[in-house]
């Protein structure tokens, strides 16, 4: 059997037996340190009578506290605090018997010999303890070189108590892929450290050296709030040279068990590229959603399904997820509820063209909050569909906020997309004309009617990410349309945490933008995909598609934003398009005008310089 280092079988009465004995031989070495001056009778019985008290009291001390049915590992600080707690009132019941015996017979008390007797068995308590833990590391070290085979040289970036378990774990366990063989640490308290014979050998500068000493290929991260920019840092380097970076899973997911070797997990890119995390305002979420009808259209989607997921924590009165894929509501059904039965009428079966299903679903559950995530979202398809396009990102969002005017809904918030500021795509005309129909519908009633426009979406389905993985997994070629493009990035939570709080303090018209930083170039995360699987895969350069930029925009040149509630989060006011008036912005959503060419050449660079494009829906009034 392989061995047990964290906390080993004992024989049930072994300790017991053997701390007692301890304890008897104390206080007869005591007795004997002491010289004569226990030669007498009385002064004899005085310290028998004294070290059997205080023998019955640690077996009665371990039966009660249990400490001998394994509650403390071998030799642990939390044994050793524990043993002398015990041997402490053990101590004090024969000092209180020897001081009665002493009284009563006028026997002299000796406390010196008594603390003697203390101090010797507790010596020897602990020195069993510890040499068993000795025998058993050392066991578990010979069983782990006999049978462990090809283990991958690991570096751990991180030399505190995730660090220390991680080289308990993987040193000592058999069934680990991984050998370690270094750490590094930026405190400079830690320089020399050495934890199970595993020296610290650097800073985190000093990684990519550290690595190369120790041929180590692969780095894991054992810090539980490493900050994102050191995190990006050491990501970007390690794939540069090739290493291969994996963490652990979040804190929070070890509460109530320890770290196993499945804890340790490839580093998930969205936490390299994604944002600072909105701090969002709890009461404030709760404070609209709680005891509501919520609704959420396109539920079934990456977007859809999160908010939905995040609404069922506040304890909406009922919550209605809409979407036009049956497949994908019982995938959502099944995450939030455990079940996907589908027999139930807050599983909704609905497109939002159709009008007519669309007011039925109102009418029947009245929802007081809508959160509007359907849409038709991938622009080459739409490049080469418009009228899709139109007919679900346009008509179908009028639909929907119409809808919303005429029941009554008091907070209605659009997902829009940063492809909507400026737009050259059927995609980002489209989007722009479901925020300003919000907008206008939102002035006009007075309501929290509101959009939020953020960039890509890591993780989403059918997103950068996922499509560079599966062509890594079928060896390639990763493809890209430029060596140039960039965009900006959030993860799915993060955007779902900034609709919800759009929700709660956006203005009526509001349009709402995340301040996402710096854009990431898309070559360099396809680097670092390939540096992370550890294939030799190419980069094939397709060229940009019709209707795509090299750079995204988040805010227009014609909007003016503002951060009046949150200093990550900027307000602007779009132009208004009544949803009565939509049709009239037909042609230009759809590409069929000339202003909107001369819109896509402007915002690539290619028109000439100093050139202003008008606005495209003014021009066409």
């Amino acid at each position: 059997m392989r061995p047990n280092t964290s906390s080993p079988e004992r024989q049930p009465l072994f300790l017991p037996i053997i701390d007692t004995l301890f304890w008897l031989l104390a206080a007869f070495v005591a007795c004997r340190l002491h010289g004569d001056a226990f030669a007498s009778p009385a002064a004899l019985s005085l310290l028998a009578l004294s070290a059997f008290a205080g023998a019955v009291s640690l077996c009665l001390g371990y039966l009660w506290l249990l400490t001998y049915r394994r509650r403390y590992p071998a030799g642990s600080f939390e044994e050793a605090t524990a043993v002398a707690a015990q041997f402490g009132v053990s101590a004090l019941v024969m000092l209180v018997v020897a001081a009665g015996w002493a009284a009563a017979t006028a026997t002299p008390l000796r406390t010196l010999t008594l603390a003697a007797t203390f101090a010797l068995a507790l010596l020897a308590a602990l020195t069993v303890r510890f040499a068993m833990r000795l025998m058993t590391t050392y066991q578990a070290s010979q069983y782990y070189q006999r049978v462990a085979r090809d283990q991958a040289p690991i570096v751990v970036v991180g030399a505190g108590r995730v660090g220390e378990q991680i080289i308990h774990l993987t040193k000592f366990d058999a069934a680990s892929p991984f050998t370690p063989v270094g750490l590094v640490d930026d405190d400079p308290t830690k320089r020399n450290l050495r934890i199970l014979g595993v020296p610290v050998r650097g800073t985190v500068d000093d990684l990519i050296s550290v690595c190369a000493d120790l041929s180590a290929a692969t780095v894991v991260i054992a810090v539980a709030d490493f900050p994102a920019d050191r995190l990006k840092q050491v990501t970007t380097s390690c794939a540069e040279h090739g290493i291969r970076v994996m963490t652990i899973v979040p804190v929070r997911q070890l509460t109530n068990r320890t770290l196993q070797i499945s804890d340790i997990r490839e580093i998930d890119l969205a936490e390299v590229l994604g944002r600072r995390e909105i701090h969002t305002d709890v009461s404030q979420i709760a404070g609209y959603l709680s005891g509501r009808t919520v609704l959420v259209t396109g539920a079934g989607g990456s977007i859809g399904s999160e908010i939905a997921r995040q609404i069922h924590r506040f304890g909406p009165k009922e919550l209605l997820l809409l979407d036009r894929d049956e497949s994908a509501l019982h995938s959502v059904q099944l995450d939030i509820y455990g079940k996907g039965l589908l027999d139930t009428r807050d599983m909704v079966l609905c497109d939002i063209r159709d009008r007519d299903a669309l007011e039925a679903v109102f009418a029947e559950h009245r929802p007081q909050v809508v959160f509007h995530a359907a849409a038709l979202k991938h622009l080459p398809m739409l490049e080469m569909y418009p009228e899709e396009g139109w007919k679900t990102n346009v008509l179908g969002s009028r639909n929907v906020i119409e809808l919303s005017l005429k029941y009554d809904v008091q907070t209605l918030v659009n997902i829009s997309t940063d492809k909507a500021a400026d737009p050259t795509s059927v995609l980002g005309r489209t989007k722009l004309l479901a925020e300003r129909m919000t907008t206008a519908t939102a002035l006009e009633c007075g309501r929290r009617f509101v959009s939020v426009r953020f960039g890509n979406v890591l993780g989403s389905r059918g997103s950068m990410l996922w499509t560079f993985k599966r062509q890594i997994e079928e060896g390639g070629p990763i493809t890209v349309t430029h060596p140039d493009v960039e965009r900006f990035f959030m993860t799915i939570p993060e955007a779902c945490q900034l609709v919800l709080q759009a929700g709660s303090f956006g203005r009526p018209g509001d349009t709402m933008v995340l301040d996402m930083g710096e854009p990431v170039k898309i070559v360099d995360v396809a680097q670092r995909l390939i540096a992370q699987s550890g294939k030799d895969v190419q980069i094939e350069f397709t060229g940009l598609r019709p209707g795509e930029k090299l750079s995204e925009d988040l805010v227009a040149h014609s909007e003016h934003g503002e951060r009046p509630f949150h200093p990550l989060v900027s307000h602007v006011r779009v132009q208004q398009e009544a949803t009565q008036a939509v049709e009239e912005m037909h042609a230009w959503a759809v590409g069929e005008d000339p202003l909107a060419e001369t819109t896509q050449a402007a915002s690539q660079g290619s028109a000439v310089a100093g050139l202003r494009v008008p606005d495209s829906a003014e021009a066409l009034r």
